[in-house]
C-alpha cells in the first residue's frame, strides 16, 4: 500500500474524459484539500484546510518539466485544465504557471475555480492569462451560500458576485460559468430566478448545470434529475445547458498503467468507463488495476445511482 501511495506525487494527471472541455490534461498545483470552501458536493471530499492566504505550495519548475516530458511522450489532450485537489488560485504563482505553460505548448489552458477570489486583482490577473475561466455560481442568497459551500471566514457571496463582475469587465477570454444544483437545496422556483438574475449580472459566455453525478462529500447531497435540469435551463436561457455525458475515447494516448489510474483517482471518483476512456486503457487491464489496488486497500467501489465510481480510501497528505 505504501509503495502505490508513493505514486501520487506527479502534478499532472490523465487526460481524462471530461464533460466540458472534452479530454483534459488536468495539473494540480494545491496540496490536498486546500480551499476557501468546504462545498457539500465536492468530488474530492471535505476541505482539510480552509485558507484565504495565497502560497508558493510546490515547485512550478518541476510542473512545467512533467508537464513537458508528457507532451514530449505525445500526450494528446484538447485542453490543459489547471485545477485537481484545492483550490488553484491559492497558489501564488499562477501566473508564473501559466507563463511557463504558453513558452511549452499552444494547447488551451483552462483554469477550474470556485471563483471566490476573483475579486482580489492579483488573482484576475493570473486567471486573465488562461484562455478559458469556469468558476462556479450555486447561490442567489447568503443563507443557501453557507449552507453550500461552508466558507472560511471573509468569504461571502456578494463578494463572489461582484469579483466575477470585474472580472467579466477585464478578460477577454471564455467564462463559462458552473452552476451546481442540489435536489432541495437550490432548486426552487425562486431561488433559480435569482440566480437566472446574477447569471445576467456576470455575463458569462456560457452557463453549465451540474449536479452530483460523481460521489460527493456528503452522502445526503441528492442529485437533480436530468428533466428538472433542462427544465431549469430552458428557464435560464440563452446560453444555459445541461453538461452531457463525457465523450468518447481517443485511440492517440500513449499506454497507460496503474500510476496513471491512481494519479486521476487521487483527484476524483471514477468509473471503469471513465478510466477506460481517459487513459486509453481496455476494461480487462482497468479491471485487473482496479482489483489489484482494492487487494491493497488503496481505493474503494462506491456506487452512485447506477454506476460504481472508484475512489482512494484515504487521501495523502
Amino acid at each position: 500500500m505504501d509503495s502505490a501511495r508513493a505514486k501520487l506525487t506527479a502534478f499532472t494527471y490523465g487526460p481524462v474524459p471530461s464533460r466540458r472541455l472534452g479530454l483534459s490534461l488536468g495539473v494540480d498545483i494545491v496540496p490536498p484539500k486546500i480551499c476557501t470552501l468546504d462545498c457539500v458536493y465536492c468530488q474530492v471530499g471535505r476541505t482539510t484546510r480552509k485558507s484565504l492566504v495565497r502560497e508558493d505550495f510546490i515547485d512550478i519548475d518541476a510542473v512545467l518539466a512533467e508537464l513537458e516530458a508528457k507532451l514530449k511522450a505525445g500526450t494528446r489532450t484538447d485542453h490543459i485544465t489547471i485545477g485537481g485537489s484545492g483550490e488553484p488560485t491559492l497558489n501564488s504563482r499562477l501566473g508564473d504557471l501559466i507563463d511557463g505553460m504558453r513558452r511549452l505548448t499552444d494547447i488551451p489552458i483552462a483554469i477550474l475555480t470556485n471563483g471566490t477570489l476573483l475579486y482580489r486583482e492579483d488573482v484576475r490577473a493570473d486567471c486573465a492569462k488562461a484562455d478559458v475561466v469556469i468558476p462556479t455560481l450555486d447561490a442567489a442568497d447568503a443563507s443557501i451560500f453557507e449552507a453550500v459551500h461552508r466558507p472560511t471566514p471573509g468569504i461571502t457571496m456578494e463578494k463572489l458576485v461582484s469579483g466575477l463582475e470585474q472580472f467579466r469587465r477585464e478578460f477577454q477570454g471564455q467564462i463559462w460559468l458552473e452552476v451546481f444544483l442540489v435536489a432541495g437545496v437550490n432548486t426552487d422556483a425562486a431561488q433559480i430566478e435569482k440566480l437566472k438574475a446574477l447569471i445576467q449580472r456576470t455575463r458569462p459566455d456560457k452557463v453549465h448545470l451540474n449536479t452530483a453525478v460523481r460521489p460527493p462529500a456528503e452522502p445526503d447531497v441528492r442529485a437533480v434529475p436530468v428533466e428538472t435540469l433542462h427544465a431549469i435551463a430552458r428557464h435560464i436561457g440563452g446560453n444555459c445547458e445541461v453538461i452531457g455525458a463525457p465523450p468518447g475515447g481517443d485511440e492517440g494516448h500513449e499506454p497507460r498503467g496503474e500510476a496513471d489510474v491512481l494519479s486521476v483517482l487521487k483527484r476524483r471518483p471514477c468509473s471503469v468507463e471513465d478510466l477506460c476512456t481517459g487513459l486509453a486503457l481496455d476494461r480487462d487491464e482497468v479491471l485487473k488495476h482496479l482489483s489489484y489496488l482494492q487487494d491493497q486497500g488503496v481505493v474503494t467501489p462506491q456506487r452512485r445511482g447506477d454506476t460504481t465510481y472508484f475512489r482512494l480510501r484515504t487521501r495523502t497528505p
